[in-house]
């Protein structure tokens, strides 16, 4: 991971731990055309994690979750992210493993993002 792409994976814990109350134990983040890839691990608060115990929460926790982050970026416009990367924000793909408690969030930009040396 770069210096752009590791001050990236830190602008996306801080947006998550301020619209979400907690962020990812760790990310790690890599670029690749207009995406920016990230792999997400220690996502689930331990409340999530009661629930995923429960015959359907799995499940239903998965889907809540993804919809939420989606919805978080929707209606709160990541404007840190696109003035690091200097493109705009378009879209947001989400999906989460809640047995591994690991998730991966594509974030779509209008261009292809810089890349930098480590």
């Amino acid at each position: 991971m770069n210096r752009l792409e590791a001050e990236f994976s830190n602008l996306v814990k801080a947006y998550r731990k301020r619209h979400m109350g907690r962020g990812p134990s760790r990310i790690t983040t890599t670029f690749c055309k207009n995406w920016a890839i990230c792999e997400m691990e220690g996502n689930l608060s331990p409340v999530e994690k009661f629930i995923a115990s429960a015959e359907d929460g799995k499940q239903m926790l998965r889907e809540a979750r993804t919809q939420w982050v989606k919805d978080i970026y929707r209606n709160n416009h990541p404007v840190e992210m696109e003035q690091l990367l200097g493109a705009a924000f378009i879209d947001l793909y989400v999906d989460i493993d809640i047995d591994k408690d690991f998730g991966m969030s594509i974030f779509v930009f209008d261009r292809p993002l810089p890349i930098t040396e480590a």
